[in-house]
This record gives structure tokens, C-alpha cells and sequence, in this order.
């Protein structure tokens, strides 16, 4: 056999190795990038942007709900800003001030989160440990009752248990006469705790939180606590900026069930924004 000959068998045999090998690496390649998991992602609301009103720049909102057809707000009082106040009350739309119902003593109270129910109105503090009671339509304080948890911070209702946050994971729902404690879910997004829970409110049938440092409403199903969407409101925080440079995170949500209309705002935020989206 000549020597181009026995060159051109060895060259063939090492090709055809090579082919075949490579073969198995291209399929091989396709079997792994076809059994790589799928990253979940939690579906992002759209909203749109319908009207805005005047809110006052002095609010460090802690509380946004409606109740009768009227917006109410509460808020907190930090040493760091000598004109804030813990109180709440009704806001006019017209000027965004609030006509104050009840206002804490801010050395002594940080007002947190309030709804309304049973006739009744139910304020949470931050660090006191301690929630108030009050008649609904006098504003005669009731009584007051202890917290579950060491920090209060959102609160509302699904029309049977009051629903608290405590700035964690964890949600909490409250017996409205004795404040016991009925239940408790653990808030998560794929798998992964959503802590600095704030601001509650409940609509058509799920809670939705504002979170803590963030412009972000998240959805929560209260029947497992998985986040099952969320709102990125950034746009509208930017614009607050841009008008109030000292505004901060948002912390608001309001919603009117009559008219089926959604009001959001922010601390020393310089409006309130209606917004509308798929409930």
C-alpha cells in the first residue's frame, strides 16, 4: 500500500471519529440545555395612570383606605421630621389636608396602619406594642388591645378579621372582638419570603402590600401567601420627586369599592395618583 494511500485511510478514520464525537456533544448539549428549569417570574400588573390630587407634604403616611365614600389617612410622627404628627383623619381632595379625627401624642406614639370595621376604628403603632380602638363615626377612643408581634405597621380587613403586618414575611389575622389571633400566613414569591410587608389593603379577595423601601405593591393569594403579581410604581415615585425632592417610598393604597376605583401614595409624597388595573 503506498503511502498516500495509508494517509488518506488514517486522515478518513480520525474524521470520522471526530464527527461522531462532536455529534454526541451537540446532542448531548441539547439534552441539557432542554433540561435546564425554567426560571419562574412573577407576572408584572399593568396599570394606567387616571388623575392625581394635592397631598400634603407633611404626611408620613402610614394608613390609606376609604371608608363611607371618604379617604382617610393616618400617619406617623419621626424625631428626624418635627412636622409630622401621628393622626388620622379625612383627606380633602381638594387641598390634600387632612382633617384630623384623632391625633397620638408623638412623643409617647408612632400611628401606624387603620381601618374600619363593625362600626369601629382599629390604629396600629409602630414599637408601642399597643393598638387603639375608636367609634367609628364619634372617634371616641374605645380601648385600646396588645399587639401579636413586637412592631405594628399595615392594617386592613376582608369584612370578617382585622389583617395586620408587622414590617416581615408574616401576615396576621385578628378575632375583631377579643384580638386573638386566628391565623397567620407566611408571604412568598417563588418560593422566597417577602419581608418589610407595610401597607394593607384588601381587594376582591386579595391582600395587597406595599413593600417597605420599595415602590412595589405586591398581590398575595391569603389562601397559600404566594405573590401572584406585581405593580411597579416607580414612575409615579419619580414624579413625586421631581416635584417634592424630599418624597419617599410610596406606602397607599386605597380602595374604593363602589366605584371601583384604586388611589395610591407615598410618604411626603406631593400627590395622590389614581390608577387603574386588571383587579
Amino acid at each position: 500500500m503506498k503511502l498516500k494511500q495509508i494517509i488518506f485511510i488514517v486522515s478518513s478514520v480520525i474524521l470520522t471519529f471526530l464527527l461522531i464525537n462532536c455529534g454526541d456533544e451537540s446532542n448531548d448539549a441539547v439534552k441539557n440545555k432542554s433540561n435546564t428549569p425554567k426560571i419562574k417570574t412573577t407576572p408584572t400588573i399593568n396599570y394606567i395612570y387616571v388623575n392625581s390630587f394635592p397631598h400634603d407634604r407633611n404626611s408620613f403616611t402610614e394608613g390609606f383606605l376609604i371608608h363611607d365614600g371618604e379617604l382617610y389617612e393616618s400617619t406617623g410622627a419621626t424625631a428626624e421630621l418635627p412636622q409630622t404628627k401621628s393622626l388620622f383623619g379625612i383627606v380633602d381632595s381638594a387641598t390634600g389636608l387632612i382633617d384630623t379625627k384623632v391625633e397620638l401624642d408623638r412623643e409617647t406614639y408612632f400611628g401606624e396602619g387603620i381601618t374600619f370595621l363593625n362600626d369601629k376604628v382599629y390604629q396600629l403603632t409602630y414599637q408601642a406594642k399597643i393598638g387603639f380602638i375608636y367609634d367609628a363615626t364619634t372617634f371616641k377612643e374605645l380601648g385600646k388591645f396588645n399587639l401579636p408581634s413586637n412592631e405594628g405597621w399595615g392594617m386592613t380587613t376582608d369584612g370578617k378579621c382585622l389583617i395586620m403586618s408587622d414590617g416581615t414575611s408574616t401576615i396576621y389575622y385578628l378575632e375583631p372582638e377579643n384580638l386573638g389571633v386566628l391565623k397567620t400566613i407566611l408571604v412568598s414569591d417563588n418560593g422566597r419570603f417577602v419581608g418589610n410587608l407595610n401597607e394593607l389593603e384588601y381587594i376582591k379577595g386579595f391582600i395587597y402590600a406595599n413593600v417597605f423601601m420599595t415602590n412595589t405593591i405586591v398581590k398575595i393569594d391569603p389562601t397559600n401567601g404566594k405573590v401572584v403579581g406585581k405593580l411597579d410604581l416607580n414612575m409615579l415615585a419619580n414624579e413625586a420627586r421631581h416635584i417634592n425632592p424630599y418624597s419617599m417610598e410610596m406606602n397607599g393604597i386605597a380602595y374604593d369599592p363602589i366605584n371601583d376605583r384604586v388611589f395610591v401614595t407615598g410618604k411626603m409624597w406631593p400627590k395622590y395618583f389614581e390608577i387603574k388595573f386588571s383587579l
